[in-house]
C-alpha cells in the first residue's frame, strides 16, 4: 500500500486541534500548546508541569498525535510547538524554526521468553522487510516473527525506516500500533514478537536486543557506537517570541535537561 505523506497525515489531525486551542485560549500567549510525538508527549508533560508550577499565570496544554501532527500543526499555527522526533525534518518543515531538545535512542524489542538477544543489522532489516520470517533463521525457536510497527506519521517509524530499512518496504503482515506504549505492550503479550520503542521506555516486559553486539544504552548512543537514534526537535512558525521562547528556553535550561537525563533520555547541553 502506497505510504501517505507527512503532509497528508498531518492535516487529518491538525483541524481538531485547532479546534481545542480555540476552545481554550486565553489573552495573549497565556496558553501554550505543543503537540506532536507521542514518544516525547510524557517528557513534555512533565517539564510543563514543572514550568507552571514557576509561573502561575502560564498553563501548557500538551497533546501528542505524532510527528506528522507535530510538523503540520506548526506549519499551520495549530500548536504553538510541534514535536518530532525524527531523524531528518521533511521539506515541509525546512521553513519552520526548529530546536533540539534532546536525542533519544530506539531499542529492538522481544519477549522476555525469546532465546535471542542479539541480531546484525542485516537481520533486522530481513525480518522487518518479510525476508526472514522465522525465529530459528536467527538462532531462535522455531516460529513464526510477528512484526510490531508504529504507524504511518510517527517520528520513531520515519527514523527506524530510513536507518535500519533504507529502500527496503517493510512486510505487508506488520501490526501497527499508534504509540511506543502500545508496540511495547503488544511484544510483551506476544512470545513470537518483535518491535522497537524508545531506549528511555524499555522495561522489564520486554527485552532490549543487542544490535551487532552492541548494548541498545543511552551511553553508547552517545558514544556513536549504536547507531539506532535520532533528535527530539521543536518547532515554531517563525522564531518563538513571549512565553514560547520562555518555555523553550526553560527546556534548554540545565535543570530540564538533567531532568531529561533522569527519564532516559540523552541531553543536549
Amino acid at each position: 500500500m502506497k505510504r501517505l505523506s507527512i503532509s497528508v497525515i498531518g492535516m487529518f489531525f491538525t483541524t481538531a486541534i485547532s479546534l481545542f486551542t480555540l476552545g481554550c485560549s486565553r489573552s495573549g500567549d497565556s496558553l501554550i500548546t505543543v503537540a506532536g510525538s507521542t514518544a516525547f508527549q510524557p517528557f513534555a508533560e512533565k517539564l510543563a508541569e514543572r514550568y507552571m508550577e514557576i509561573d502561575k499565570g502560564i498553563r501548557i496544554n500538551v497533546q501528542g498525535g505524532g510527528s506528522a501532527v507535530g510538523i503540520q500543526s506548526a506549519v499551520s499555527g495549530a500548536a504553538n510547538i510541534g514535536m518530532a522526533d525524527i531523524l531528518e525534518l521533511p521539506e515541509e518543515a525546512k521553513g519552520l524554526y526548529s530546536v533540539i531538545v534532546a536525542r533519544d535512542g530506539i531499542a529492538v524489542i522481544v519477549n522476555p521468553k525469546n532465546p535471542v538477544n542479539n541480531l546484525k543489522m542485516e537481520q533486522i532489516r530481513d525480518i522487518f522487510s518479510g525476508k526472514i520470517t522465522n525465529w530459528k533463521e536467527v538462532g531462535g525457536n522455531d516460529a513464526q516473527i510477528d512484526v510490531v510497527s508504529r504507524e504511518d506519521g510517527s517520528g520513531t517509524r520515519i527514523s527506524f525506516d530510513k536507518i535500519v530499512l533504507g529502500g527496503e518496504k517493510l512486510v505487508s503482515t506488520a501490526l501497527y500500533q499508534n504509540s511506543n506504549g502500545t508496540v511495547r505492550e503488544a511484544v510483551a503479550q506476544d512470545e513470537k514478537a518483535i518491535g522497537y520503542i524508545s531506549i528511555s521506555l524499555v522495561n522489564e516486559k520486554v527485552k532490549a536486543l543487542y544490535v551487532n553486539e552492541i548494548a541498545p544504552t543511552n551511553s553508547n548512543v552517545k558514544k556513536g557506537i549504536y547507531r539506532l537514534a535520532r533528535p527530539v526537535y521543536f518547532l515554531t512558525k517563525g522564531a518563538p517570541v513571549g512565553n514560547v521562547e520562555k518555555f523553550i528556553n526553560f527546556v534548554l535550561s540545565d535543570e530540564s535537561q538533567k531532568v531529561l537525563e533522569e527519564e532516559g533520555l540523552i541531553a543536549v547541553r
